[in-house]
């Protein structure tokens, strides 16, 4: 912990040394950050029992762009949490960052978006109706308190790397160690996206193993349609040895006209061993997108879990997601 008050301190002061130093005529601006996700959903078969209205999570927050490159950025998370009844909502901070751009380099400190999967929850785009592979299977957070760097060497390469505590923003800190990823991310050709991550997430204690964390992705994205497929790899699952966890995701999107999208998405999750089975799956998924304005998203959406264990119930349900916000 001592280590990463180091490097946040170095970070914010540098930061703050360059904006005193700088002069600009830009004006500050400000915008507010309003997302709300939520559903209608019903169950067939097994899930016959299982229907209602769902409000899976709500953001709340505020974005300053000062001049000379730096953005204030905090954001309030209001969701569910698995260890209290679902009616009941908690609130977490989900971002309280600085940002600094200059030419090809981008600098973020404080508690930050992580990098594990960002290219491909901006490629899915369906974030209001289900998380990409690595954030819906828990291979790892969506934000973290720590530092990370973004350079564009050219149009084509950019690199990255994160420091963070490693046990996400709900948590902050409870266990020594760090989390250290390295990415790069490849445009060899105009409309296609290649992604290359990893990270190693460090025990910090006695009998805790370090978790290690892989992920590639390729996408392909057309005016009229996107098709994309990923690969991710976890070792050490929750820190414990041997508890590995791999998986593919493939989606696309098709433009249908108007303000119509149609969408489809497979996920198969599988762990060695079967030491997961029980959590173990196949889904599939599909619907369509409706966008009465831009700020309200509707889309009716099936989705089928095959559930790996045979002690598992398969199960269909049927969504109604919406989004609204700005």
């Amino acid at each position: 912990m001592t280590r990463l008050k180091i490097l946040l301190t170095l970070g914010l002061s540098l930061l703050a040394l360059h904006a005193a130093s700088a002069q600009s005529d830009e004006q500050p601006r400000g915008k507010a950050i309003i997302n709300v996700f939520g559903n209608f959903h019903t169950g067939f078969g097994s899930a016959n029992d299982t229907r209602g209205f769902a409000m899976d999570r709500s953001y709340f927050g505020y974005q300053y762009d000062m001049p000379n490159g730096l953005q204030f950025k905090a954001v309030m998370d209001i969701g569910r949490s698995g260890d209290v009844e679902d009616l009941e909502r908690i609130a977490y901070i989900k971002n309280a960052q600085v940002s600094w751009k200059h030419n090809r380099l981008t600098l973020n400190g404080g508690l930050i978006s992580t990098t594990s999967f960002k290219v491909q929850e901006a490629f899915w785009g369906y974030r209001y109706m289900k998380m990409v592979f690595q954030d819906f299977y828990k291979f790892g957070s969506s934000a973290d308190l720590g530092l990370s760097a973004s350079y564009k060497f050219t149009d084509w390469l950019s690199g990255d790397v994160i420091i963070v505590n490693g046990e996400g923003y709900k948590k902050i800190q409870i266990n020594d160690g760090l989390q250290y990823g390295v990415g790069l991310t490849l445009n060899p050709v105009q409309d296609l996206t290649l992604r290359l991550y990893g990270s190693i997430n460090e025990g910090g204690a006695d009998g805790l193993k370090d978790i290690y964390n892989y992920a590639l992705f390729a996408g392909y994205k057309h005016e009229l349609f996107s098709i994309a497929g990923e690969f991710n790899a976890m070792q050490n699952y929750c820190n414990v040895k041997d508890h590995n966890l791999a998986g593919v995701s493939f989606y696309t999107t098709v433009k249908l006209g108007g303000r119509v999208n149609a969408f489809a998405r497979y996920d198969n999750l599988w762990s060695k061993d079967d030491w997961n089975i029980a959590k173990d799956e196949t889904t599939y998924m599909a619907g369509v997108e409706i966008l009465p304005c831009k700020w309200v998203k509707i889309a009716p959406n099936l989705r089928y879990h095959d559930a790996r264990s045979a002690e598992v119930e398969d199960h269909c349900m049927l969504y109604i997601s919406c989004f609204f916000g700005f």
